[in-house]
């Protein structure tokens, strides 16, 4: 089986799964961090030519990661492109275990089973936490509506203002940020790498958590200790 990924959790769920499977992922794709593949350019900009000289029986995706005229052309050079679609933790469980299979796994591997009993084992929170949530800064861009990130913080007792907007990654103006006085601000360090010097200042006299970015976006190997790590990070905020 030789496959491409086009997202950065996936591909470390399947390179951590099924050694040798991989033979291309994106430049963005630092996980395992001794991840030796071809790199075939970014998840918005993928050299279709460089994906189909690796002839891979599979390519897989995302709808939210992956552009559609991209995935377009990697179907008109005639690969087949599986793409995934997760905005809450129980999709990333079903969509993680069906891009397994697909790769040629033939049963969950043991950290998909961790991962879920993690999950499984969380506490229902006694109080709840309102917060915003910035993922972008230069315009401000937080979490709206039907997000994978959004659901993680909703089980961890977080409930981001903006999760009812039309939009699922809005762009809100800083002031109006300020003006709806969250509880805390949850600031993690990726799309946008907020950290100690560069977010908590915006929102002077507000709780800011800075979080792992990979624990609260990545669906993959990441998801066993996300709740203990996100967990962590939004009790120290509140201290």
């Amino acid at each position: 089986m030789r496959v491409v990924s086009l997202v950065p959790s996936l591909t470390e769920a399947v390179a951590v799964s099924l050694p040798g499977v991989l033979v291309g992922a994106t430049d963005w794709c630092t996980r395992p961090a001794d991840l030796e593949v071809t790199r075939v350019g970014g998840t918005k900009n993928p050299k279709v030519d460089r994906i189909a000289a690796l002839a891979p029986d599979l390519v897989i995706a995302n709808e939210e990661e992956n552009r559609k005229p991209d995935l377009d052309a990697l179907r008109a050079a005639g690969l087949e492109v599986l793409v995934t679609e997760i905005r809450d933790l129980p999709q990333a469980f079903r969509e993680l275990a069906r891009v397994l299979s697909a790769c040629g796994g033939t049963g969950p591997p043991r950290w998909l089973d961790e991962a879920e009993a993690a999950w499984s084992s969380t506490p229902v929170p006694p109080h709840r936490t309102t917060a915003v949530v910035p993922i972008w800064r230069r315009p401000w861009m937080v979490l709206g509506r039907d997000t994978f990130a959004g659901d993680v913080l909703a089980r961890l007792g977080v409930d981001h203002l903006h999760a009812g907007h039309a939009e699922r990654y809005p762009r809100v103006p800083l002031e109006e940020l300020r003006a709806a006085a969250p509880d805390v601000v949850v600031l993690p360090d990726e799309p946008y790498r907020f950290t100690a010097d560069d977010g908590p200042e915006a929102f002077p006299g507000l709780p800011c958590a800075l979080v792992s970015g990979r624990h609260l976006t990545w669906y993959g190997p990441s998801l066993a200790r996300a709740p203990r790590v996100l967990g962590e990070a939004l009790r120290a905020a509140r201290r």
